[in-house]
């Protein structure tokens, strides 16, 4: 187990205007908090993954483009993982709906594929209704633990 002191509990919430600005908050602050935590890279690469696919789906799909509408994003870290929430200004979408693309049908088309990277990446998923509303959770690897 990795030896380190006990971090603070970190939070944060903020909206954001275009996958620009959310890229360059996940890349100069978040990501930065994540290392300085403790986190090891291969977790900071999961977590990132998990969130420029959920981001990139909320300004793309759930907001249309729409650049009046914002993306809210919150995390909170703490000793054990971390915690996002990503929320859109659109519709939402039903993940039942959403074909697999594992399936021989599916094998072609594009749709899907994100639900699954950040269902592998993410240690809990949750699309709340009406599916503009994501929470997901990381929890560390025992190894990066408090011991």
């Amino acid at each position: 187990m990795t030896s380190r002191a006990v971090m603070q509990n970190a939070s944060k919430q903020v909206n954001l205007a275009d996958f620009e600005q959310a890229m360059e908050l996940l890349l100069k602050e978040l990501l930065p908090s994540l290392e300085g935590a403790g986190y090891e890279q291969t977790s900071r690469f999961a977590i990132r993954l998990a969130l420029e696919e959920t981001l990139t789906n909320a300004f793309q799909h759930g907001n249309q483009g729409d650049l009046s509408k914002k993306v809210s994003l919150k995390w909170a870290l703490d000793d054990h993982g971390a915690t996002f929430e990503v929320i859109d200004e659109g519709d939402g979408f039903d993940p039942a709906a959403v074909p697999d693309p594992t399936t021989e049908e599916n094998l072609e088309i594009p749709a899907g594929r994100g639900l699954i990277l950040v269902r592998s990446f993410m240690t809990e998923l949750q699309i709340i209704a009406p599916g503009n509303h994501v929470k997901m959770r990381y929890v560390r690897p025992t190894s990066q633990g408090v011991e």
